[in-house]
Parts: C-alpha cells; sequence; structure tokens
C-alpha cells in the first residue's frame, strides 16, 4: 500500500498552476496566495507574469516556474532560449520549456537537442523542464525525447502541458522513469485532480506535480 502523505509533504511536490492566457492580475495574486499558504515547491505561470509573482512572492519559500514555448513547442530556438533569459532576469527560478514536438516526430534529434541546449544554456544554471507532450508520442518518441532531455543537462522530464490531449499517465510517468533512470526528476502534469491521483503520480516515480487544482488536492487527502 501506498504510504499516507501528509499536506505539507504533498504540496512541497506541487507546482500550483494558472496558465490560462485569459487569467488576470487578480487571477495571479490568487495563484501566488494557494501557492504562499500551501507551501507549494512552484507557482507555475505564463512568462509575462513572472515580475508580479517575484514581488508577491519575495522571502516565502515559494519558487516560480516559467513556461517557454508554451504550449505547442513551436517557436524559434532562439525566441525560446530569449524568453527563458528574460524570465529568469525577471525572477523566475525554473524553466518548463516544450521540446520541438514536430521534429521529433520527424526524428530530427539535432535540432531538438539544440532547441532543449539553448534553454538550459539560458537558464543559467536554474533548473529546465523539458515537456513532451506525451500524448502525441508514441512510446519510442517519449524514451526518445528523454534521452535528448538528458543529454542536454535539463533537470526534469515533464509528461505534458495538459492543453494538447490527455495529461499525466501512470503508463508514461513509469515509461519516463526507466528512460532517464533513478535520479533524474520527472513531473507529472495535467488531469490530478484528487489526492488518490497525486500519489498514484509519485508511486509510479515523479518527483513533481503540476496541477491547477491544487487546494481541492490538499484537501481530498485521508483524514
Amino acid at each position: 500500500m501506498s504510504r499516507l502523505w501528509t499536506r505539507t509533504e504533498l504540496a512541497a511536490q506541487i507546482d500550483h498552476t494558472l496558465l490560462d492566457p485569459a487569467a488576470t492580475h487578480h487571477d495571479i495574486l490568487m495563484a501566488c496566495e494557494i501557492a504562499r499558504r500551501n507551501h507549494c515547491a512552484t507557482v507555475c505561470l505564463n512568462s509575462n507574469r513572472v515580475t508580479i509573482a517575484s514581488q508577491v512572492l519575495a522571502g516565502t519559500d515559494v519558487g516560480i516556474a516559467a513556461v517557454v514555448g508554451f504550449p505547442f513547442g513551436a517557436s524559434h530556438m532562439d525566441a525560446k532560449a530569449r524568453e527563458a533569459a528574460l524570465a529568469i532576469g525577471d525572477g523566475a527560478t525554473e524553466i518548463d520549456m516544450v521540446l520541438d514536438i514536430g521534429r521529433l516526430k520527424d526524428g530530427q534529434l539535432g535540432p531538438v537537442r539544440a532547441d532543449i541546449v539553448s534553454v538550459v544554456d539560458a537558464a543559467g544554471g536554474h533548473a529546465v523542464k523539458v515537456i513532451l507532450e506525451c500524448a502525441l508520442l508514441t512510446d519510442d518518441e517519449k524514451r526518445t525525447g528523454c534521452a535528448l532531455a538528458v543529454e542536454a543537462g535539463a533537470a526534469f522530464v515533464k509528461t505534458s502541458t495538459g492543453y494538447l490531449g490527455h495529461g499525466a499517465t501512470v503508463h508514461d510517468v513509469v515509461l519516463i522513469r526507466a528512460a532517464v533512470g533513478p535520479t533524474m526528476g520527472i513531473k507529472a502534469s495535467g488531469g490530478i485532480l484528487y489526492y488518490e491521483d497525486a500519489v498514484a503520480m509519485l508511486d509510479a516515480g515523479a518527483t513533481r506535480l503540476g496541477m491547477s487544482h491544487t487546494q481541492q488536492v490538499l484537501d481530498s487527502i485521508p483524514v
């Protein structure tokens, strides 16, 4: 049986996420407050909202993850690198980038690797999570994406954006863990609505959870 995670333990694994392009200033403040009061690992936002989050969360234990090339991964490599550098400059502590999905499917591995390397370099030592978008990939393509992320020096492989197809699955987390080895970070993201969903991902090998229903998940912990 899975062990029971406490609220504090589980919250420390969560990137509380708000990536709705229509999110207002008030919405961003509320997302930061949820992350702050629960002591989440980070609040995960679009890069244009990093500055406000860094101001609101200054002096807290909550990091800021900025998405790059989101949600399609089809931006120019230089644009992704620039977006990452700007986000770090604005106060982001982590970068979640979408890899070049189309080129991965084409088997153009050199450009895909270079795309990841450009963001890792631009992040200047801050953790980079590489989003595979598993719903659009075969299992072999997922394994290849994992290998490229490892080679490029990323800190995490992430299952999905939550915007294209299904979100995280136990199958994909198990596959990624087998592909990247025992020590690399894995972020399961998308479709985590309850405590049981979160624990299933952690049991499968995830070390970080991306979710927008953070309060609901934490409130669903058995007592």
